[in-house]
């Protein structure tokens, strides 16, 4: 293959046709191909000295074939003449051998995204595409580095990573659609340590990541930040059980932000398998809240231009001032459910179908962090959580957390070792702030919420 990342696309653009034509005379009255080419790269560094170097390049095709309602999909990394004979022989094999199913069938093509909806979201960096191994170990190891000279309480390092991944994508289907996306991703972490007494160690964390190189923090900053959130743990204790106002940290709030987003997704409403079934324009959560679904946000970590049946990129209002305004749906989950796709279709590297989020996000109140810390008498900041303690159809949560006290709306001391827990739907409807500071680092983003009651079970 050609040495640009545009020449590879191109070429495996050309491949998708001929893969595709080549299913359709084999008798598919419907052929959709995806192909892939990337490469990623993993460092670690530990105490100074490189751990880890592990870089890999890709390049794979994914194929969905339907026979009138008989549906397979197949996928392979074998790109030679020979293995995209088998590759196609083997999905329309596989599509005898189904089941009919009366759902099954491609995306509207008057739905499909025209060339003009194709929009450049920059979502490809291509220094941080070209970033080699010494380069990323650099990177790494002033992280850390950063956080072992910050303080001489931090005793030991986990460790900084340093990765990236860069490549592209082309969608080929039978209906004539066809379109290219590439994008690139790095990110940086430092886990320093620092011993507690009890001969305990505590471990804290920071991470830095963007679609481009040059946003990302600076390792020092990064390694700095690591640092001071290990020392703030030092001298974590339980709490008494008791029932308080609960903030969650940003990055802690992104984890129920996620959980709501899998209870809306129309694969999880026909399969009855969601707690939100039947709850379209009901109140699901506080006025305080509105969480969208958009792919069209420039250098998104989940941003792009269509979905996985080709489909246009749009903007859709999930929540809406407390009120279940929709489900996110495919083609596939809308028929189940009666209506049209979303254009929330996600299509695997086996070219398979479901619904899926690009960046789905709260969006952010009007209150600082700080503002909602301190009209908070008593109560928790959770910082972390554990487990997976959630029940998707009842909605029950419990999950192990870390953070801190709240005294007098200031932090009093570090809390572990503690549960909390709260039905998710109550928690949702139970949430009376949002900050300001949404987190964009992920494509799962949140602010800072506070839920106004939930129970801390701790020590006693």
């Amino acid at each position: 293959m050609s040495d640009t990342l545009d020449d590879r696309l191109a070429e495996l653009g050309a491949l998708g046709e001929r893969i595709v034509q080549r299913a359709q005379a084999g008798g598919a009255t419907v052929a959709e191909c995806i192909l892939r080419t990337g490469a990623e790269l993993s460092t670690k560094v530990r105490l100074g000295f490189p751990e880890l170097v592990e870089e890999a390049g890709h390049h794979a095709a994914g194929l969905r074939v339907m026979k009138g309602q008989h549906v397979a999909t197949t996928s392979t990394s074998d790109l030679t003449p020979a293995g995209i004979d088998r590759f196609v022989a083997d999905a329309l094999e596989l599509t005898d051998l189904s089941q009919e199913d009366p759902f099954a069938g491609p995306a509207r093509p008057e739905l499909l995204a025209s060339p003009s909806d194709l929009v450049d979201l920059d979502l490809y960096d291509p220094s941080g595409g070209a970033l080699g191994a010494a380069r990323a170990i650099t990177f790494a190891t002033a992280a850390e580095a950063s956080a072992r000279a910050f303080d001489p309480r931090i005793t030991n390092s986990e460790g900084a990573t340093f990765g990236r991944a860069a490549g592209g994508a082309v969608l080929v289907l039978s209906s004539g659609f066809r379109a290219v996306t590439k994008g690139s991703y790095q990110s940086l972490s430092v886990v320093p340590v620092a011993a507690d007494e009890g001969n305990k160690n505590r471990r804290g964390s920071h991470w830095t990541a963007s679609r481009y190189l040059a946003a990302l923090e600076a390792a020092e900053l990064v390694g700095r930040e690591a640092a001071r959130r290990t020392l703030q743990k030092l001298g974590a204790r339980s709490v008494g059980t008791c029932e308080v106002p609960v903030v969650f940290h940003r990055e802690a709030a992104r984890s129920l932000v996620g959980m709501f987003a899998g209870c809306v997704m129309g694969s999880s409403i026909w399969r009855k398998s969601s707690y939100l079934v039947g709850r379209e324009g009901t109140r699901v959560a506080s006025d305080a809240v509105t969480m969208v679904d958009d792919p069209l946000v420039p250098r998104g970590p989940g941003s792009r231009a269509f979905d996985g049946e080709g489909l246009r990129a749009r903007r859709n209002v999930v929540v809406e001032n407390g009120v279940l305004r929709m489900y996110l749906c495919d083609s596939y989950s809308g028929r189940k459910l009666g209506r049209e796709s979303t254009g929330n279709a996600s299509r695997g590297g086996g070219a398979g179908v479901g619904p899926g989020t690009s960046n789905f996000l709260l969006q952010p109140g009007a209150q600082s962090f700080e503002e909602i810390l301190a009209s908070t008498k008593q109560g928790l900041l959770v910082t972390e959580m554990m487990g997976f303690g959630f029940n998707a159809v009842t909605g029950d949560f419990s999950r192990g957390a870390s953070g801190f006290w709240i005294e007098s709306g200031e932090l009093a001391f570090p809390v572990s070792e503690v549960t909390i827990s709260l039905n998710i739907d109550e928690l949702w409807q139970r949430i009376d702030a949002i900050g300001s500071d949404p987190d964009l680092r992920t494509s799962v983003v949140s602010p800072t919420l506070r839920v106004a009651r939930m129970t801390v079970a701790g020590s006693g």
